[in-house]
């Protein structure tokens, strides 16, 4: 294993436990998690500085995220509210597989026109697994910021 795959994997673990302690500790209350979530996200941002990453370079990575978190926290959340803990469950896992597509569709496109653009966007460990993290944490965030608005 070389030294810089062992600090991006050192690196994203250290995101999950802080992401998963946080949001463990939020859970209850729904007015600061929206707010929690996208500072997260901006902390996943932020971890990549050390590794000198451009952030325009794992914006479809983000883009990503950020579709498939949004639409599947929404149907998680019409699945909850119509039915329950299993219609969240079920929200979520059918919601989750067809935001992969979706949101396949967009990340393709955005990656081929950065390189139309000559902007350098290739896939590595800690590019791909920290941009989808930030982009997943901004969707469900924005998500949970419009559902408190709207007090669902």
């Amino acid at each position: 294993m070389t030294h810089k795959f062992f600090l991006a994997i050192v690196n994203i673990l250290t995101l999950c436990i802080i992401i998963a302690g946080v949001s463990l500790f939020l859970v209850n209350d729904g007015y600061w998690v929206a707010f929690v979530l996208i500072i997260l996200g901006l902390l996943c941002l932020v971890s990549l500085i050390p590794f000198k990453i451009n952030l325009k370079s794992i914006g479809p990575d983000i883009f990503f995220g950020f579709i498939d978190n949004s639409i599947l926290a929404v149907m998680a959340i019409f699945g909850g509210y119509f039915a329950g803990v299993t219609g969240a469950i079920l929200g979520g896992v059918v919601g989750n597989a067809i935001t992969d597509g979706i949101a396949g569709i967009f990340e393709g496109y955005y990656a081929e026109k950065l390189r139309a653009e000559s902007i350098v966007e290739e896939r590595t460990v800690l590019r791909s697994a920290v941009g989808k993290m930030a982009g997943c944490l901004f969707g469900a965030g924005i998500v949970f910021l419009i559902a408190n608005i709207l007090n669902m």
